[in-house]
C-alpha cells in the first residue's frame, strides 16, 4: 500500500489536531504517494534502528517519538538527528511518528499503562477542550432523516458512550429565488414559505470537514443555510493522563513490586509512603509532572509517570506518592499498542517491533 493509506488510518486512530503545538507527529521523511510494504515500530528512530531497517529491507519506520522537533537548517550529519533523517533519505526509508496524538486517546499510551497494571473504570486525567462544534443545519421536513443519516455516519453525533445523537425542532424557513437559481422547492422572483427542521449535532471539530461535506451532499438545496459553533466543553475521551481502580486494593509496597514487574523497571523513584491502601492510580506516559494537581485532585494514591525533578517530589505534599518509574520504561508497551492497531486493520501487512532497546539511560546497580 502506500503511506498516504497507513498514515489516514492512524490518524483515525490518533487525529493529529490532538498533538501538542510543540509536537511534530505525522510524516517526517518521505512522500505520502510511496509505497511501502514492510514497516518497524519502534519508540525512538535511531541510527541503529534505520539500519536495521535497512537490514529487514523495511521500508517505513514508525516511531513514537518524533526525530525532529525544530527545523534543520544543514545536513551534515554533525548530530544524531541529521545522520538518521540522512540515513533514511539515502535508502529511501520512510518515517512516521505518532506522539501527543496518541497520548491523549482513551485508547492510547496511557490505557496501555492501564491494562498493564490491571485498572478499571479508567477516565481521561486531563480532558482536552475546544476539540468540539455544534453544527446547525435547516431541513425541509421530508428531508430530515436523509440528512440525519449523513450526518451520523461521517462522524457526528457522539456524545460519550452514545451515537446518534441530535436535537431537532420544527420551524419556517423563507426565502426567495432570483433568476440564476434552480430551487428545489418554490419559484424564482417568489418568495417561498417551507416547514423546515433545525438539525443540531456536535461533531469533533478534526471532521469538520468530512461531516460538512457529507451534510451537503445529503442535503436537497441548492444553497443550505447552516451555522458552525466552536464549543469550551471538554471531550471527555481525548486529553492527557488517565486514572482507574484496582479490583482489590493493595498495600503501598505490594503494588510499587506490581508496578516493577508489569512495567519490567528496575528503578523507582518515589515519594514517602502515607501508610494507606493503594487503590485509585492515576498514569501518564512520558513526562507527566505537569497533571500531579489533577492526579491529586482525581482522588488518585499514587501517581506513576516520568522525568520528575528534585524539587518536584516535594509538591506531592503527603497527599500523594510520585512513582517514577523513567521515561523509556512509561512508554515502552506504546511499540506494543502500535503493532496491536495496524495488524487489526492490515492484516497483511508485514510489521516487526525493533529489536533495539533504545533507552539512553543506563542504570548500574
Amino acid at each position: 500500500m502506500k503511506i498516504k493509506e497507513l498514515s489516514t488510518f492512524l490518524e483515525t486512530i490518533a487525529p493529529a489536531s490532538y498533538q501538542e503545538a510543540y509536537d511534530n507527529a505525522g510524516l517526517i521523511v518521505g512522500h505520502p504517494h510511496q509505497e511501502i510494504k514492510k514497516a518497524l515500530i519502534c519508540l525512538d528512530c535511531t541510527e541503529a534502528v534505520v539500519q536495521e531497517a535497512i537490514d529487514e529491507q523495511c521500508d517505513v519506520i514508525i516511531a513514537h517519538h518524533p526525530i525532529v522537533f525544530k527545523g534543520l537548517k544543514k545536513f551534515n550529519g554533525k548530530n544524531y538527528v541529521e545522520r538518521v533523517v540522512m540515513q533514511a533519505i539515502k535508502h529511501d526509508i520512510a518515517i512516521y511518528a505518532i506522539h501527543t496524538n496518541l497520548d491523549h486517546v482513551y485508547n492510547g499510551v496511557n490505557k496501555k499503562i492501564a491494562d498493564k497494571l490491571g485498572l478499571i473504570n479508567t477516565q481521561i486525567l486531563a480532558p482536552k477542550e475546544a476539540l468540539l462544534k455544534k453544527l446547525v443545519v435547516f431541513v425541509p421536513t421530508q428531508h430530515k432523516e436523509q440528512v440525519k443519516e449523513a450526518l451520523f455516519n461521517a462522524g457526528a453525533g457522539s456524545i460519550g458512550n452514545y451515537t446518534e445523537c441530535s436535537f431537532e425542532q420544527v420551524g419556517q424557513g423563507n426565502y426567495k429565488a432570483n433568476e440564476s437559481a434552480n430551487p428545489f422547492l418554490g419559484e424564482k422572483n417568489k418568495r417561498h414559505t417551507e416547514e423546515e427542521y433545525r438539525l443540531e449535532v456536535l461533531i469533533p471539530a478534526h471532521l469538520e470537514h468530512k461531516i460538512v461535506a457529507a451534510m451537503l451532499q445529503a442535503h436537497p438545496y441548492e444553497e443550505v443555510a447552516y451555522d458552525l459553533f466552536l464549543l469550551s466543553n471538554t471531550l471527555k475521551t481525548v486529553g492527557a493522563g488517565m486514572f482507574g481502580e484496582l479490583e482489590v486494593p493493595m498495600d503501598e509496597l505490594e503494588f510499587l513490586q506490581l508496578l516493577k514487574q508489569n512495567m519490567q523497571v528496575s528503578v523507582i523513584r518515589h515519594t514517602a509512603l502515607l501508610g494507606k491502601k493503594i487503590s485509585k492510580i492515576a498514569v501518564c506516559g512520558g513526562s507527566g509532572s505537569f497533571l500531579l494537581q489533577q492526579a491529586i485532585q482525581a482522588g488518585a494514591d499514587i501517581f506513576i509517570t516520568a522525568d520528575f525533578k528534585y524539587h518536584e517530589f516535594f509538591d506531592a505534599d503527603g497527599k500523594i506518592i510520585i512513582a517514577d518509574i523513567g521515561h523509556f520504561e512509561s512508554e515502552q508497551f506504546t511499540q506494543e499498542l502500535l503493532l496491536e492497531i495496524i495488524q487489526n486493520n492490515f492484516p497483511n501487512f508485514a510489521l516487526r517491533l525493533t529489536v533495539h532497546n533504545t533507552n539512553p539511560i543506563k542504570y548500574l546497580s
